[in-house]
């Protein structure tokens, strides 16, 4: 009886624990998601403040009680927003899709063709990964100012066509595909191309799902190429649009507007990654898997 009592005893205790670290735990996720999504809220909380409720905060509000959409207004007003939607959209569609072309057929000859020196040839590619960004942006830009591409989409598109990372990543994933498929595939005197688009893409669709949600999210959000290649509003970008919001405040930055046009640009990435957030988990969980 006493044994009993005691195992009892012990077990409520245990109990006590894991619900005290539950509790801790839920709590510091609680506190580590008020400061992630924080930001948003004053993203959102600013572009409903007008710009002379905004200008005269000494202090910074955390709500406002006279919430305007004025801004939201001036950001499609002050700056032509739209066509620089349009233009967003045509280089980010375009350079996902030669991104993707790209990216798995280097990933199908690296992981499943034979050629000489392969392994040393993917070892040197991956080496790129090591140089830094902003020496790739130096040289695109002298290279596509002297193809006379500045102001052009070419211009913007052409450097952000292939990966380094999304072609590693993608060629792991080919490479935990059986050996045997491949070589039943051969002996059906399938083609190399035909089995790629058969057998591998499908089997890897989570990965290839989430390589394109990534990249379009890159592409939506690019700052410093645009604004470097491009000096004709005929090809500005959102990110571009964004900055002509700032400076356009009558003298001062126009802060709210920035922040209205800011929330309207950003909705379509967080429906796409509310969307396809699982496929993304899957794809990076199918990515560090072995065997």
């Amino acid at each position: 009886m006493a044994n009993q009592m005691d195992y009892e005893m012990i077990e409520k205790r245990a109990k006590a624990g894991n619900f005290a670290v539950k509790a801790l735990i839920y709590a510091l996720l609680a506190v580590w998601g008020i400061v992630v999504l924080f930001p948003f809220y004053w993203m959102i909380l600013t572009s409903l403040k007008s710009y002379s409720a905004y200008s005269s905060e000494f202090v910074p509000q955390l709500y406002t009680l006279a919430p305007t959409l004025e801004n939201y207004q001036d950001a499609f007003t002050a700056v032509p927003l739209g066509s620089y939607f349009i233009n967003t959209l045509i280089f980010t569609v375009a350079t996902t899709a030669i991104m993707l072309f790209v990216t798995v057929l280097a990933a199908f000859a690296f992981a499943r063709l034979d050629f000489p020196g392969k392994d040393i040839a993917f070892v040197v590619f991956l080496s790129l990964m090591m140089i830094p960004n902003e020496l790739v942006v130096i040289t695109n830009f002298v290279t596509i100012t002297n193809l006379d591409m500045r102001n052009t989409f070419v211009g913007l598109i052409l450097p952000s066509v292939t990966s380094v990372f999304y072609i590693y990543l993608l060629r792991e994933n080919f490479a935990q595909i059986p050996d045997e498929l491949y070589y039943a595939a051969k002996v059906d005197a399938t083609s190399d191309l035909k089995y790629l688009f058969k057998v591998m893409i499908p089997i890897c669709r989570p990965t290839l799902i989430t390589i394109t949600i990534l990249k379009v999210i890159e592409c939506w959000n690019s700052y410093v190429w645009p604004r470097l290649i491009t000096d004709d509003q005929a090809y500005f970008l959102v990110s571009n649009g964004i900055q002509e919001i700032r400076e356009n405040g009558f003298g001062r930055e126009n802060i709210p507007a920035m922040m209205a046009a800011v929330v309207v640009i950003s909705v379509p990435l967080i429906v796409l990654f509310l969307v396809f957030h699982k496929k993304i988990m899957a794809g990076v969980a199918r990515g560090g898997m072995k065997g």
